[in-house]
């Protein structure tokens, strides 16, 4: 994981209005570098830099959102393919209880190659996972499976609160907490469950904290283009815990803001109080 960690803005943080972003940078250069790196979940996307809606390029015309090299091929395989798959990463988990000086070949260890391989593939499913689009054309799930909605609703709809699962991908052990993600519609909501999913499939891949939160966040800003949406997490990080400076109860939590959220310090406080409060309700 990254070693700083970035903070969730409050009322005392004029300066969360006036850093840089892909949507306020500075410099028209800076913009285009940031702007050519966002997830596409669609074919096209349009952002605002400086306050003018412009078109952006198409980083990813399937649908994946930041792919890794091999995500194609992973997406695209098929059942035979998915097995020798398996069978490699089997062959690997084996090597490495090898070399950490364990006998593979001992009963409690016969299976443990195979199972760690489906494992792993399973905890890393957000591959096999696109945003939208048509999946047949590409393989894979469809996420939002078209749960997309006119709806003439303008208050802020939040879903906190999602329990989130990851893999830190500088040392590969778990990272796990909660994430918010909330936005205020513009003729468009998104089906509740969608924004679980979307969290959901970014988290299932080796991550970092700072980007799965912005992943997240940009992901919904592209399917409803929304007046603003923003994006909590707070996690635990395994690196942290039980390895390196070993300080198990400390939690990393990062945010990413955009549109409304951002410039508007009233909407961030009451998106932030939201979030916080007690829940009413108990099922």
């Amino acid at each position: 994981m990254s070693s700083s960690a970035a903070r969730s803005p409050g009322p005392q943080d004029p300066a969360s209005d006036d850093e840089p972003d892909h949507y306020t940078a500075a410099s028209s250069s800076r913009a285009t570098l940031d702007l050519g790196r966002l997830p596409r979940f669609g074919s096209s996307r349009s952002s605002s830099v400086n306050g003018t809606r412009v078109s952006t390029p198409v980083a990813d015309v399937n649908g994946l959102g930041w792919p890794a090299k091999s995500t194609l091929t992973r997406l695209q395989e098929s059942a035979e393919e998915k097995a020798a798959r398996t069978e490699k990463l089997a062959g690997a988990v084996k090597t490495l209880l090898e070399c950490i000086g364990e006998d593979p070949e001992r009963e409690g260890l016969l299976k443990t190659p195979e199972r760690y391989a489906k494992a792993l593939l399973y905890m890393t499913k957000g591959y096999e996972e696109r945003g939208r689009g048509e999946a047949d054309a590409v393989g894979g799930a469809d996420v939002l499976n078209n749960a997309v909605f006119e709806e003439d609703h303008d208050e802020m709809v939040i879903v906190r609160d999602i329990d989130i699962f990851s893999l830190c991908e500088h040392h590969l052990v778990p990272f796990v907490g909660k994430i918010s993600i909330g936005y205020i519609p513009n003729r468009k909501v998104l089906g509740l469950s969608k924004l679980a999913r979307i969290a959901e499939t970014f988290s299932r891949r080796l991550q970092v904290q700072e980007r799965l939160c912005k992943q997240v966040a940009l992901a919904v800003e592209e399917a409803i283009e929304p007046q603003g949406v923003a994006v909590v997490m707070e996690a635990s990080h395994m690196c942290m815990s039980m390895r390196g400076v070993q300080k198990p109860g400390a939690s990393t939590v990062t945010s990413t803001m955009l549109g409304c959220f951002r410039n508007s310090q009233k909407t961030r406080e009451e998106f932030l109080t939201l979030i916080r409060s007690p829940q009413a309700t108990r099922w």
